[in-house]
């Protein structure tokens, strides 16, 4: 079973969902606490475009003009949307739909008479995380050290008007690496399992979101399965395992009613 382990192709894929997961779990735990539960999907997509806008000119999928356009593409659409939860506050989770869709298509229409357009779209949905360089980490490295650094001087900023410029900004880098749905999956699913928790609960949905990646990996290079798809469904199976688990213990630890 070792032969088969390939460390220098795994590394860079820990390594990533390590760094990943370091900006998401908090993030990810605040959208959750202003029930924005489909922005980083809108966000990530409204990225996404960005990344296919710059391919059809023709330029370096990671190169700069490549970064700048998705983070443009990214920091627009997290202003309209900062914008929606003051002006349009009923209705902001139909706007944010709404975003998503229309960069989603938006993405068909830039690819569709690219021969290779389904294989792009593919890659952008699911990730290659299996196939990340380390040269590939290092703008979400700097990203991840830069949040890091703010978040621990004022962890107050991803509650104030700053979250989505610091929301756009975060997956712009992630997306390009993990790919959407991943992304989606990083932020939301730990978060849901400790969501009524406060004790230690970044810790916890941290370790919770390494599980997931780390047997998600295995699974993919034992079983040859598409490695993004396969972490999701370890983060998923991981954390709603401690859900439940947890839940089973508060049950067992309420006091039994009195039938007087």
């Amino acid at each position: 079973m070792q032969d088969m382990l390939d460390w220098s192709l795994l590394a860079p894929a820990l390594v990533a969902g390590l760094l990943v997961l370091l900006t998401h779990v908090p993030l990810g735990r605040a959208v959750l606490q202003r029930g924005i539960i489909f922005i980083d999907l809108a966000v990530a997509q409204i990225a996404g475009l960005g990344v296919i806008a710059a391919h059809t000119l023709g330029w370096e999928v990671h190169g700069f003009k490549t970064q700048l356009v998705a983070l443009a593409a990214a920091l627009c659409g997290a202003f309209l949307l900062s914008k929606a939860e003051t002006v349009l506050r009923e209705q902001q989770e139909a706007l944010i739909g709404i975003s998503f869709v229309l960069a989603a298509t938006a993405g068909l229409l830039l690819l569709a008479h690219n021969p290779h357009g389904g294989e792009h779209l593919r890659e952008l949905l699911i990730g290659q995380i299996l196939w990340t360089t380390w040269q590939d980490l290092l703008p979400l490295a700097l990203v991840t050290l830069l949040f890091g650094l703010l978040y621990w001087r004022i962890p107050a900023m991803i509650q104030s008007s700053h979250f989505y410029l610091v929301f756009a900004v975060i997956i712009t880098f992630s997306v390009q690496v993990v790919g959407v749905y991943l992304v989606f999956a990083s932020l939301v699913i730990p978060a849901f399992a400790l969501f009524k928790e406060t004790h230690k609960a970044l810790l916890k949905a941290f370790l919770l979101g390494v599980s997931g990646y780390v047997l998600g990996l295995l699974v993919s290079l034992y079983l040859d399965l598409p490695t993004g798809a396969a972490i999701v469904w370890s983060l998923a199976i991981v954390s709603m395992g401690y859900w439940l688990v947890m839940k089973m213990k508060s049950v067992k630890a309420e006091p039994p009613r009195s039938n007087l």
